[in-house]
């Protein structure tokens, strides 16, 4: 009488399902990318909006700010149009979740047996990487104002922008796991997008801003992530010090300067909550 040998079972452990989130994460992130490597116009319209702001408002207002000793307002804007490039693809790349909630992708994605975790780690990274792209895209543009690019600059840039990315991703996925229609996550994020950016100190210099004003862009998160690219920018390019003082690059808290290691701790902060914040709202998501 033959004996069948009891069945054998695999017994998942904590390195395989880590394993298994980790691969789950790195799908939704290339599924991301492949999704704007194939929408050409996504590439052109997100550079379309900051190039007309650079060009308007650097030439159009350079003639009123002026310049100091060689110094003027292209250059001190340039930065803020590559942050504003940045925002706009990161907040927007939130559209993809509320495009994949009404054609019932998302349903499969929810059931699939992965955390809800994983997809939405997987998205803001997605959405970050193509942010960073798209800025970086910009710096093509820097020689034609002036600004001088190192190598060890772009590298700066690229580490702050996809910084900057993060947060602002994680914020639109949040907004996107709360809404069921395209008209209403565009309607909502028009509200939201623009005046972050021009409270933020990307198209003007804050230093001069009535006490009110002031309260609202230090409670802008964009704020403390454009300043710190900003100062890389302006490091590089070897400014005197009276153009230093008509174009200030830090953030100022009641009188007090921040250092740039004070401005990226509290991105990181920013970049933490607002994660935390997209992985809850995935856990909701239904």
């Amino acid at each position: 009488m033959s004996s069948v040998p009891p069945h054998s079972s695999a017994v998942e452990g904590p390195e395989t399902v880590m394993r298994d989130e980790l691969r789950t994460t790195g799908m939704v992130w290339l599924r991301e990318l492949i999704r704007f490597e194939r929408t050409r116009t996504r590439i052109l319209s997100g550079l379309i909006q900051p190039v007309l702001f650079l060009i308007v408002m650097g030439y159009g207002m350079a003639g009123l700010v002026g310049s100091v000793e060689g110094f003027g307002f292209k250059k001190f804007v340039f930065p803020g149009i590559m942050a504003m490039s940045v925002v706009t693809t990161a907040i927007f790349s939130g559209m993809s979740i509320v495009w994949d909630r009404e054609f019932g992708f998302l349903r499969e994605m929810l059931v699939a047996p992965t955390s809800r975790a994983s997809l939405a780690l997987g998205k803001t990274a997605g959405g970050a990487t193509v942010a960073a792209v798209q800025g970086t895209i910009m710096l093509v543009l820097a020689p034609l104002i002036g600004v001088h690019l190192t190598a060890v600059l772009v590298a700066e840039i690229i580490g702050l922008e996809l910084l900057m990315a993060i947060a602002l991703t994680a914020f639109g996925v949040f907004v996107a796991t709360h809404i069921e229609r395209m008209e209403g996550f565009q309607v909502v994020m028009q509200m939201l997008l623009f005046p972050m950016i021009f409270l933020s100190g990307a198209l003007f210099p804050l230093n001069k801003l009535p006490g009110w004003l002031n309260v609202i862009t230090h409670v802008n998160p964009l704020t403390y992530a454009v300043a710190p690219l900003r100062q890389v920018v302006f490091a590089a390019q070897h400014m005197p010090a009276k153009a230093r003082e008509r174009f200030p690059s830090s953030v100022e808290v009641f009188g007090h300067t921040l250092s740039i290691g004070t401005e990226l701790a509290i991105v990181v902060a920013f970049v933490v909550i607002f994660i935390a914040l997209a992985i809850r709202g995935f856990s909701r998501t239904e």
